[in-house]
Protein backbone atom coordinates (compact mmCIF):
# COMPACT_ATOMS: atom_id res chain seq x y z
CA UNK A 1 0.00 0.00 0.00
CA UNK A 2 1.11 3.77 -0.85
CA UNK A 3 1.20 5.63 2.27
CA UNK A 4 3.00 8.34 1.06
CA UNK A 5 5.48 11.13 3.31
CA UNK A 6 5.00 10.29 7.21
CA UNK A 7 3.04 13.09 8.98
CA UNK A 8 5.27 12.60 11.96
CA UNK A 9 8.79 10.73 12.98
CA UNK A 10 9.90 9.52 16.47
CA UNK A 11 12.41 7.40 17.49
CA UNK A 12 10.51 4.13 17.20
CA UNK A 13 7.74 4.53 14.55
CA UNK A 14 6.96 6.81 11.63
CA UNK A 15 3.04 8.10 11.53
CA UNK A 16 1.08 8.13 8.19
CA UNK A 17 -2.64 9.31 7.71
CA UNK A 18 -4.25 7.05 5.28
CA UNK A 19 -7.93 6.42 4.48
CA UNK A 20 -8.84 8.63 7.09
CA UNK A 21 -6.98 6.71 9.44
CA UNK A 22 -3.36 6.73 11.51
CA UNK A 23 -0.88 4.24 10.58
CA UNK A 24 2.06 3.79 13.21
CA UNK A 25 4.78 1.61 11.03
CA UNK A 26 7.35 0.35 13.70
CA UNK A 27 10.89 0.79 13.17
CA UNK A 28 12.88 -2.34 12.12
CA UNK A 29 15.30 -2.67 15.17
CA UNK A 30 12.36 -2.91 17.64
CA UNK A 31 11.27 -6.71 19.01
CA UNK A 32 7.85 -8.11 17.31
CA UNK A 33 6.22 -7.77 20.50
CA UNK A 34 6.56 -4.05 20.91
CA UNK A 35 3.16 -2.92 18.60
CA UNK A 36 0.97 -5.34 20.92
CA UNK A 37 2.17 -4.55 23.71
CA UNK A 38 2.05 -0.41 23.13
CA UNK A 39 -1.58 -1.06 21.82
CA UNK A 40 -2.64 -2.70 24.55
CA UNK A 41 -1.15 0.26 26.75
CA UNK A 42 -3.61 2.21 24.81
CA UNK A 43 -6.70 -0.58 25.28
CA UNK A 44 -6.00 0.02 29.02
CA UNK A 45 -6.66 3.76 28.58
CA UNK A 46 -9.43 3.32 26.01
CA UNK A 47 -11.23 0.53 27.71
CA UNK A 48 -11.52 2.92 30.94
CA UNK A 49 -13.25 5.63 29.56
CA UNK A 50 -10.38 7.83 29.10
CA UNK A 51 -10.74 10.07 25.51
CA UNK A 52 -8.01 8.02 23.21
CA UNK A 53 -7.82 6.88 19.73
CA UNK A 54 -9.42 3.66 19.15
CA UNK A 55 -7.10 0.96 18.03
CA UNK A 56 -8.36 -0.80 14.75
CA UNK A 57 -6.18 -3.22 14.60
CA UNK A 58 -2.64 -4.65 15.28
CA UNK A 59 -0.83 -5.82 11.91
CA UNK A 60 2.19 -6.33 9.80
CA UNK A 61 1.56 -3.11 6.61
CA UNK A 62 4.32 -3.58 3.45
CA UNK A 63 5.96 -6.23 5.19
CA UNK A 64 6.47 -4.00 8.65
CA UNK A 65 5.14 -4.01 12.18
CA UNK A 66 2.25 -1.92 12.67
CA UNK A 67 -0.79 -0.18 14.73
CA UNK A 68 -3.63 1.15 12.85
CA UNK A 69 -5.96 3.40 14.90
CA UNK A 70 -9.22 5.94 14.61
CA UNK A 71 -7.85 9.20 13.10
CA UNK A 72 -8.37 12.63 15.75
CA UNK A 73 -8.53 15.57 13.88
CA UNK A 74 -7.59 18.66 15.56
CA UNK A 75 -4.14 20.50 16.74
CA UNK A 76 -2.02 19.95 19.73
CA UNK A 77 -2.90 22.15 22.68
CA UNK A 78 0.81 22.60 22.00
CA UNK A 79 0.50 23.93 19.02
CA UNK A 80 -2.59 26.16 20.30
CA UNK A 81 -0.51 27.62 22.68
CA UNK A 82 2.31 28.55 20.56
CA UNK A 83 0.15 30.58 18.45
CA UNK A 84 -1.36 32.42 21.38
CA UNK A 85 0.03 32.43 24.47
CA UNK A 86 -2.96 34.25 26.39
CA UNK A 87 -4.09 30.29 26.71
CA UNK A 88 -1.35 28.91 28.21
CA UNK A 89 -2.81 28.62 31.77
CA UNK A 90 -6.33 27.66 30.74
CA UNK A 91 -4.69 25.13 28.78
CA UNK A 92 -2.54 23.56 31.35
CA UNK A 93 -5.69 23.85 33.64
CA UNK A 94 -7.24 21.40 31.37
CA UNK A 95 -4.18 19.43 31.23
CA UNK A 96 -3.97 18.63 34.37
CA UNK A 97 -7.47 17.66 35.22
CA UNK A 98 -7.02 15.18 32.05
CA UNK A 99 -3.60 14.00 33.76
CA UNK A 100 -5.63 13.50 36.85
CA UNK A 101 -8.10 11.44 35.27
CA UNK A 102 -5.54 9.05 33.87
CA UNK A 103 -4.32 8.70 37.19
CA UNK A 104 -7.40 6.95 38.48
CA UNK A 105 -6.96 3.76 36.27
CA UNK A 106 -5.51 1.00 38.10
CA UNK A 107 -3.09 -0.59 35.49
CA UNK A 108 -1.88 -3.82 36.85
CA UNK A 109 -1.64 -5.16 33.41
CA UNK A 110 1.21 -3.10 32.57
CA UNK A 111 4.87 -2.73 33.20
CA UNK A 112 5.49 -1.56 36.32
CA UNK A 113 7.20 2.01 36.25
CA UNK A 114 9.97 1.37 39.34
CA UNK A 115 11.30 -1.96 37.18
CA UNK A 116 10.99 0.91 33.88
CA UNK A 117 13.33 3.19 35.74
CA UNK A 118 15.57 0.62 37.54
CA UNK A 119 16.58 -0.72 33.56
CA UNK A 120 16.63 2.66 32.33
CA UNK A 121 19.04 4.08 35.02
CA UNK A 122 21.27 0.88 34.97
CA UNK A 123 21.79 1.17 31.33
CA UNK A 124 23.18 5.21 31.50
CA UNK A 125 26.96 5.49 29.91
CA UNK A 126 28.93 7.76 31.78
CA UNK A 127 26.57 7.63 35.28
CA UNK A 128 28.92 7.16 38.27
CA UNK A 129 27.68 3.79 39.59
CA UNK A 130 27.58 4.66 43.14
CA UNK A 131 25.33 7.43 41.55
CA UNK A 132 22.99 5.01 40.17
CA UNK A 133 23.20 2.39 43.45
CA UNK A 134 22.29 5.06 45.43
CA UNK A 135 19.26 6.12 42.55
CA UNK A 136 18.31 2.70 42.56
CA UNK A 137 17.88 2.35 46.49
CA UNK A 138 16.03 5.63 46.63
CA UNK A 139 13.44 4.15 43.75
CA UNK A 140 13.01 0.95 45.85
CA UNK A 141 12.06 3.23 49.28
CA UNK A 142 9.55 5.27 47.78
CA UNK A 143 5.70 3.52 48.03
CA UNK A 144 4.63 3.42 45.06
CA UNK A 145 1.04 3.00 43.51
CA UNK A 146 -0.28 0.82 40.23
CA UNK A 147 -1.89 3.51 38.53
CA UNK A 148 -1.95 4.46 34.82
CA UNK A 149 0.74 7.09 34.09
CA UNK A 150 1.08 7.94 30.52
CA UNK A 151 4.90 8.12 30.89
CA UNK A 152 5.39 11.30 28.12
CA UNK A 153 2.02 13.84 29.08
CA UNK A 154 2.56 17.43 27.85
CA UNK A 155 0.42 19.88 25.68
CA UNK A 156 1.75 18.39 22.18
CA UNK A 157 0.38 15.04 22.98
CA UNK A 158 -2.80 16.33 23.94
CA UNK A 159 -5.55 16.75 20.36
CA UNK A 160 -8.18 19.23 21.08
CA UNK A 161 -10.97 18.12 18.79
CA UNK A 162 -14.23 19.97 19.16
CA UNK A 163 -15.11 19.71 22.85
CA UNK A 164 -13.08 17.13 23.62
CA UNK A 165 -9.21 16.19 24.22
CA UNK A 166 -7.26 13.40 22.99
CA UNK A 167 -4.24 11.96 24.41
CA UNK A 168 -2.17 10.24 22.42
CA UNK A 169 1.34 8.55 22.17
CA UNK A 170 0.94 5.92 25.02
CA UNK A 171 4.44 4.54 23.80
CA UNK A 172 5.76 4.79 27.44
CA UNK A 173 2.90 4.58 29.79
CA UNK A 174 3.41 2.28 32.65
CA UNK A 175 1.56 1.09 35.94
CA UNK A 176 3.12 3.36 38.76
CA UNK A 177 3.13 6.89 40.96
CA UNK A 178 1.24 9.63 39.94
CA UNK A 179 3.81 11.75 41.40
CA UNK A 180 6.49 10.14 39.36
CA UNK A 181 4.56 10.76 36.24
CA UNK A 182 3.72 14.36 36.83
CA UNK A 183 7.60 15.17 37.89
CA UNK A 184 8.27 13.88 34.28
CA UNK A 185 5.75 16.40 33.03
CA UNK A 186 7.51 18.95 34.96
CA UNK A 187 11.29 18.23 33.76
CA UNK A 188 9.73 17.92 30.17
CA UNK A 189 8.36 21.63 30.70
CA UNK A 190 11.12 23.19 32.13
CA UNK A 191 13.43 22.27 29.71
CA UNK A 192 11.21 24.78 27.27
CA UNK A 193 10.24 27.30 30.30
CA UNK A 194 10.67 26.80 33.53
CA UNK A 195 7.66 29.71 34.43
CA UNK A 196 5.79 27.14 32.46
CA UNK A 197 7.13 24.37 34.58
CA UNK A 198 6.32 25.70 37.58
CA UNK A 199 2.90 27.53 36.95
CA UNK A 200 2.03 23.34 35.49
CA UNK A 201 3.46 21.92 39.05
CA UNK A 202 1.27 24.94 41.45
CA UNK A 203 -1.98 24.00 39.55
CA UNK A 204 -1.33 20.33 39.99
CA UNK A 205 -0.44 20.90 43.19
CA UNK A 206 -3.46 23.10 43.98
CA UNK A 207 -6.01 20.51 42.11
CA UNK A 208 -4.75 17.32 43.85
CA UNK A 209 -3.30 18.17 47.14
CA UNK A 210 -0.30 16.94 46.45
CA UNK A 211 2.83 18.89 47.57
CA UNK A 212 5.24 19.82 45.58
CA UNK A 213 8.11 18.19 47.69
CA UNK A 214 6.43 14.84 47.06
CA UNK A 215 7.03 15.16 43.63
CA UNK A 216 10.34 17.02 43.45
CA UNK A 217 11.48 13.80 45.26
CA UNK A 218 11.05 11.95 41.98
CA UNK A 219 13.49 14.58 40.35
CA UNK A 220 17.14 12.33 40.28
CA UNK A 221 15.39 9.15 39.08
CA UNK A 222 13.76 10.94 36.42
CA UNK A 223 16.05 13.06 35.18
CA UNK A 224 18.65 9.82 35.51
CA UNK A 225 16.27 7.80 33.75
CA UNK A 226 15.56 10.57 30.71
CA UNK A 227 19.50 10.45 30.25
CA UNK A 228 18.90 7.07 29.05
CA UNK A 229 17.00 7.80 26.19
CA UNK A 230 19.46 10.34 24.54
CA UNK A 231 16.86 12.56 23.28
CA UNK A 232 19.00 15.13 20.80
CA UNK A 233 17.54 18.26 22.09
CA UNK A 234 18.05 17.32 25.96
CA UNK A 235 20.52 19.26 27.83
CA UNK A 236 22.18 16.22 29.99
CA UNK A 237 23.95 18.90 31.97
CA UNK A 238 20.35 20.63 32.73
CA UNK A 239 19.43 16.53 33.64
CA UNK A 240 22.63 15.81 35.91
CA UNK A 241 22.07 19.12 38.16
CA UNK A 242 18.78 17.18 39.13
CA UNK A 243 20.56 14.02 39.90
CA UNK A 244 23.96 15.74 41.58
CA UNK A 245 20.96 17.90 43.82
CA UNK A 246 20.31 14.36 45.37
CA UNK A 247 23.30 13.74 46.32
CA UNK A 248 24.39 16.41 48.27
CA UNK A 249 20.90 16.04 49.81
CA UNK A 250 22.95 13.02 51.49
CA UNK A 251 26.22 14.30 52.46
Amino acid sequence: MNLGEPIASGNTANIYFYENKIIKIFKEHLPDTEPEYEARKQRVAYENGLCVPNIIDVKKVNGKQAIIMEYVEGKTLGELVTRNMDHVESFLQMSVDIQMKVHTVLAESLEPMSLKLKRQIESVKGLDEQIKKSLINKLASINVENKLCHGDFHLYNLIKSEDEVFVIDWVDASSGDPRADVCRTYILYSQVSLDIAELYLKLYCEKSGCSRKEILEWAPIIAAARLSENVATEDSNRLMNYILMEEHNHE
